[in-house]
């Protein structure tokens, strides 16, 4: 994928502010609803050396998207700076789904987006996605429900709030 002008300097935060963030709510993706940024979930594991304890770093996921009722986690997008090629946080970002039991993945430094399907509902497993081309919360909501086997009656369970 093309590199955009100047954007080698940009930090990780410029990234997801000027590229990445843009394109998940372009997609459709409510920032307040269906987007969590910085999601840490482990504190760190406890590190015993003698008699001094620590915690080691916590891990946090730069993007959790959820489906509209903001229940169920539908993806993680990791994000890198531009020195690094587009799916360079997808290994990252899988090791991260499979804690969370979340299906799709994404990795991007502003360039594009790379995919991951851990579910087999894509056509290809791993693809590369423009920008613009990142997948609306209705279509992975629905490729989440093909792959869970969910009817029309356990879908509208799973996307109210009160489940």
């Amino acid at each position: 994928m093309a590199r955009h002008p100047h954007s080698s300097s940009l930090t990780e935060a410029d990234i997801r502010t000027k590229f990445i963030t843009p394109a998940l709510e372009a997609a459709g993706w409510d920032k307040v609803k269906c987007l969590r940024e910085e999601y840490q979930f482990t504190a760190g594991r406890i590190i015993v050396r003698g008699k001094l304890v620590a915690r080691g770093k916590a891990k946090r996921t730069d993007y959790l998207l959820y489906a509209e009722g903001g229940k169920v986690p539908l993806a993680v997008v990791e994000a890198k700076d531009n020195r690094h090629e587009v799916d360079a946080g997808l290994q990252q970002a899988l090791g991260y789904a499979v804690t969370l039991d979340i299906p799709f993945v994404f990795s991007s430094n502003g360039d594009g987006f790379a995919f991951h399907d851990r579910t087999g509902t894509f056509p290809q497993v791993e693809t590369h996605l423009s920008l613009a081309e990142f997948p609306s919360p209705a279509l992975l909501q629905a490729k989440y429900n093909e792959w869970k086997g969910l009817s029309p009656a356990e879908e509208s369970i799973i996307e109210t709030p009160y489940h």
